[in-house]
């Protein structure tokens, strides 16, 4: 999500994707990945909690009336697909009148503090938490224990496993409910899981079904519920002129069809592969790809650096694009013919997806873990993750606009059936309801 896609390539982060073994990556924990706040030179500077506890209760004062209240942890060094979620909650909290508060608290200052202050979401700054530093985890958990202890919160709930391990304890000494918003597939084997297994949550929930049947391996006694993320519409269609120009800008004639794939810079999210199948179609004339998406980690910078090299040695180099990161996916999905993201490895959800049946795009996709919750006969393909099947299917698409138009007319509908904002915040709220221990409940 950069909420309607926006900000974002690349969607879900490098949390723990089945076998990709990432949770310890986020926070900037025992992995090496820098944080943001230390990439932008201030991972040192001391935090003071105070101003920003302040500005939270002067939200909380101006909110009287206010039956719930609800705090939501994250890391906030990366942004994935955590990130958009927290952003597109504040924003659709944003634009309706009354209902809950919902808060933020953060380990790094970054984009996603960023734009929720832009929102106007009430923002606390826990301090740059490392794992390989515990001074500095024990000052971000006093400031969480503070902020409890000054406002009163229905419910705490912790968005994936990083920030469940570390602030977990805190929340559950403070005696307030602590939901765990589970965002990736666990197996219960990697040590942040294993340190998160520690403090078990009043209520997990999980991103998709997909994910949910992975719960136990974390904690096998949790109530939980399905609760898919919400994605935001993004917006009106571009003008004939809106698209002519950023198709030319972009490479793409009139009579093209173009392909476009919009993530972070992982392999997993099955950049090669859609290479592999596009070399197989170097035959069939009016097509372009777009690549959006920037790396983010030295290691998406190679693998990025690989694909450029992979494409030169298939003959595609004229017909694909690597346009980097990118603040305006809308517009690009809007500008395309179809959205093709071949995972290699089962997705948790699949935000990008949404977003482009948002878009009206039929979606070629790899039939794997959460996609198979999204994509249907109605609004794209699924296909198995080889190269040949992915061919196939592009070629159909390409060469008959028919059944592209008919696809991406079914996707609008689909996307608002599972994740629109409104439902999701009701969703949210009735689940806080469900453990909260005082009035609200």
């Amino acid at each position: 999500m950069p909420p309607s896609g926006t900000s974002r390539v690349g969607a879900e982060g490098p949390r723990m994707h089945g076998s990709r073994k990432s949770s310890g990556k986020r926070g900037g924990a025992e992995t090496g990945g820098a944080s943001s706040r230390e990439s932008h030179g201030a991972g040192d500077q001391p935090v003071d909690d105070t101003d920003a506890g302040t500005s939270v209760s002067r939200r909380w004062q101006a909110s009287v009336g206010t039956s719930l209240r609800v705090l939501h942890v994250s890391s906030g060094n990366l942004y994935g697909g955590v990130e958009t979620l927290l952003r597109t909650l504040a924003l659709a909290n944003a634009e309706r009148d009354g209902g809950a508060v919902h808060a933020f608290a953060l380990c790094f200052e970054g984009r996603i503090a960023d734009e929720l202050r832009s929102a106007g979401a009430p923002l606390t700054m826990l301090g740059p938490a490392k794992v390989s530093r515990p001074w500095r985890v024990w000052e971000a958990r006093r400031s969480l224990k503070a902020l409890l202890q000054r406002e009163a919160f229905d419910a705490v709930v912790c968005h994936a496993a990083w920030p469940q391990a570390l602030f977990g304890p805190v929340v559950r000494s403070a005696g307030v409910p602590l939901i765990f918003f589970q965002h990736d597939a666990l197996s219960g084997t990697h040590w942040v899981e294993r340190w998160a297994r520690v403090t078990s949550p009043d209520l997990a929930l999980c991103n998709s079904r997909y994910t949910a049947s992975t719960l136990s391996s974390v904690y096998p006694r949790t109530p939980s519920s399905v609760l898919h993320p919400p994605v935001r519409d993004g917006g009106p269609g571009l003008s004939a002129s809106e698209r002519a120009s950023l198709r030319g800008e972009l490479g793409a004639g009139a009579a093209d069809v173009v392909i476009v794939h919009a993530s972070r810079m992982q392999e997993w999210k099955g950049q090669r592969l859609l290479l592999e199948a596009l070399g197989r179609l170097r035959q069939v004339p009016h097509w372009k790809a777009w690549f959006a998406g920037g790396a983010q980690r030295p290691e998406e910078a190679s693998y990025e650096e690989g694909l450029k090299a992979q494409a030169s040695a298939l003959g595609l180099g004229d017909r694909v694009r690597f346009l980097g990161q990118r603040s305006d996916v809308p517009r690009l999905l809007r500008a395309a013919e179809v959205h093709c993201q071949p995972n290699t490895g089962p997705e948790p959800f699949g935000l990008a997806f949404v977003e482009a049946l948002y878009a009206g795009l039929p979606v070629v996709t790899t039939a794997l873990g959460g996609p198979l919750e999204i994509v249907d006969a109605s609004c794209g393909v699924l296909v198995p993750p080889k190269p040949e099947a992915l061919a196939q299917a592009l070629r159909e698409l390409i060469e008959n606009e028919s059944a592209r138009r008919t696809l991406g007319s079914g996707g609008p509908s689909r996307a608002r059936a599972l994740s629109a904002p409104a439902e999701f915040l009701e969703g949210l709220e009735d689940a806080v309801r469900s453990v909260a221990r005082g009035p609200a409940a």
